[in-house]
Order: C-alpha cells, then structure tokens, then sequence
C-alpha cells in the first residue's frame, strides 16, 4: 500500500493538521511508512497572495520540520513531474519516510465560477492569459520531436472526449443515486435497495450483573502472582474492588466496564494518545 495525500498550496502552509500529521509521521503504531504528499501549488489560496498567507517563501516548507526531502518541479514540463514523482515513490520506498512533489503551477480560471481573479491578482491573470496550455505545450513539443503526428494527437483527444461525452450521456439515464457506490467500504445492510440509508436503531446493548461484576473483579485485580505493585495503584484497585462489591462505578471503572464487555465479545480494542500508558484519567 502506498499512502498518497494532495493538498492545495494555501492548505499545506495553513492547516495545522498538515503539521500534526507530519509529527505523527514516524510514531510508533501510527507511521505509514511514508506519505507521498503532493501539492498543486497555483500560487494563490482563494484569492489571497502567499505574502499575505503565510511567513516561508515555499508552502511546502512545514514539511522541513521531519526533514522531508521537497521537490519543486515546473507542472509546465510533464516530463519533468513524472521524473520527479518517480524519485519521490523510490525514496518512499527506500527509505519509509515522507517526500514533498511541489507542482509549481498555475490557476487558468478563478477560484470557482463566480470568481473573477482580475479584481485582486490583475498582473499575475495578465500574464496567466498569455501562457499556452499545458497539453497544446507538450503536444507541439512531442509532434516537433518527430514523437508523435499531429493526427495521432488529434485522435487521442477525439477519443478522449467521446469518452467523457458518452459518460455525460449515459450519466442522464441515471434516475436513481447509488449512494453506497461512493463509500469505499459500505456497510451491509446500511442501505436499502434504492441506495437511501435505513433508519437507524440500535440493538440493546446491556450486560447482566454477573458479567459486570467478573469485570469489576478482574480490573481490580493483579495478573501476575508475586508481582509487586506501587502502593499507590494497590490503593486504586482496592478502592475499585469495594466499588465492584457495592454495585457502585465511578467514571474510571463505569470505562473499563466498557472495555471489557467489548473484549469478552472478541473485538480488539485500541487505546491511543495522550495518557492511556498511565491511565490518568
């Protein structure tokens, strides 16, 4: 499995998740064994300057801070992105850290449909307007190559568009939404024939006192014989035995009733982050 995320330029320097996930990068039970992160960098969040949106000359500079290698490459030269997406996968893979794909390129439209990006960024858009596109770029450099004819590329974006046209046909006949089409893993049962979800309800979920009082006996409890225990945590698992024996829970015990009812069903559970080592809370 490869993990793959992309971001937006504005997005990697602003969200401060981009950050967090980066420190959990190489924790122990949370590595993925390196992120290719790719950002499409168009130089301009919504309609704001990087000057104004961030304090680095390069939004891909908060992944400096596990020392991520970051490669910046002109989303103008295809060749060049694919060479550089190979290193970033071969690095990946050699090494299990993250990478940085920085796709420096533009926006040939506004921001949405509505956005006119002349009103702020009018010298940038002038010189947007005069740039040829990307694939009439590579096209006219691979038919002057001799690579291709220019009725080989024609055909190939025929075919391209009879692709989408008949998509676009097809998408008409479609008179019912598959919602469940869109999940990625979709639970049985979760939705009805028409793709609409069921009504929710909720199975009981109680346990007889019997099972809650093997519980409360065995999280007071020490599992080892002769093992010996801080004074402190003796006290914690007395005081958690009295409560079992008065059918009393506190928030602690009322927890680890529910961790272990989920147990004796044979569902694993995981405890993470801060504090569950000591059990502080």
């Amino acid at each position: 499995v490869m993990s793959i995320l992309l971001h937006g330029d504005a997005a990697f320097a602003g969200q401060g998740v981009v950050y967090e996930t980066f420190h959990l990068s190489d924790l122990p039970s949370y590595t993925t064994n390196g992120t290719i992160h790719v950002v499409v960098n168009n130089q301009i969040g919504f309609t704001t300057d990087p000057r104004m949106a961030r304090s680095s000359p390069y939004p891909t500079d908060v992944a400096r801070v596990v020392n991520a290698p970051i490669f910046h490459v002109n989303a103008d030269d295809p060749e060049a992105v694919m060479y550089v997406c190979n290193v970033a996968a071969e690095w990946r893979n050699t090494f299990n850290k993250d990478v940085v794909v920085d796709l420096v390129c533009y926006r040939r439209r506004g921001h949405n449909e509505m956005d006119e990006p002349m009103f702020t960024q009018p010298l940038m858009y002038k010189q947007i307007h005069k740039q040829v596109p990307v694939l009439k770029k590579y096209a006219d450099k691979l038919i002057a190559d001799g690579t291709v004819t220019l009725q080989e590329f024609e055909e190939e974006i025929a075919k391209y568009d009879r692709i989408c046209e008949e998509a676009y046909a097809r998408s008409k006949d479609n008179k019912i939404l598959h919602i469940k089409h869109w999940l990625d893993s979709p639970w049985p049962g979760f939705f009805n024939v028409d793709g609409e979800p069921k009504s929710m309800s909720c199975p009981p979920t109680g346990i007889s006192e019997e099972l809650l009082t093997h519980i409360g006996n065995v999280a007071s409890s020490v599992p080892v014989k002769d093992f010996k225990i801080h004074s402190g945590l003796s006290r914690i698992l007395k005081a958690r035995l009295e409560m079992t024996k008065n059918r009393v829970v506190d928030w602690a015990l009322a927890e680890y009733m529910a961790f272990g009812s989920v147990l004796k069903e044979g569902i694993h559970v995981r405890l993470s982050g801060q504090d569950v080592e000591r059990g502080t809370f």
